[in-house]
């Protein structure tokens, strides 16, 4: 139930060249405060509600509780949530060991793409393909909790 992954910005789109899988989702937050959240997600068919705790200090894990809901339930549980739907592509690349989630995102966050690759612990190495950009991990705007806050689209470039 801990999750441990590393997040960064995507400097080109080649990942999509060797993409694996590719998945919309659309979802929604019941409640976005930093020390805990409350997701509500539909990917493609299936809805899934999530419960996430406060980030480590090095903002590498944290706690995560996942269960898959009906899609039906998740539509109507998306009608409660706060403002700021968030709307995204997540394209899935194997690079040797690991697998790296890139989320492409729509809307207010059109122009923000950003990788998360999930580890066993907080030591793992991994190779870095050549389109990861700078490393995110542990700054929360890149929160998707966040980012329905405060969007791409209203930060200042």
């Amino acid at each position: 139930m801990i999750e441990i992954e590393r997040k960064f910005l995507v400097k080109s789109d080649a990942f999509k060249t060797d993409s694996f899988k590719k998945t919309r989702i659309i979802q929604g937050f019941l409640n976005s405060h930093k020390e805990r959240t409350v997701r509500v997600r539909i990917k493609e068919e299936v809805g899934f509600l999530t419960i996430k705790g406060m980030s480590s200090k090095n903002g590498l894990s944290r706690f995560e509780w996942e269960r898959e809901i009906k899609k039906e339930d998740a539509q109507a549980l998306l009608k409660l949530c706060e403002p700021g739907i968030i709307d995204k592509m997540r394209y899935e690349v194997i690079i040797k060991n690991h697998t790296f989630e890139i989320d492409e995102f729509f809307g207010d966050n059109e122009g923000l793409v950003i990788a998360e690759v999930e580890l066993m612990h907080e030591t793992d190495i991994f190779e870095k393909p050549n389109w990861l950009g700078e490393e995110v991990t542990g700054n929360i705007k890149y929160y998707n909790s966040q980012l329905s806050l405060n969007p791409y689209k209203s930060w200042k470039q």
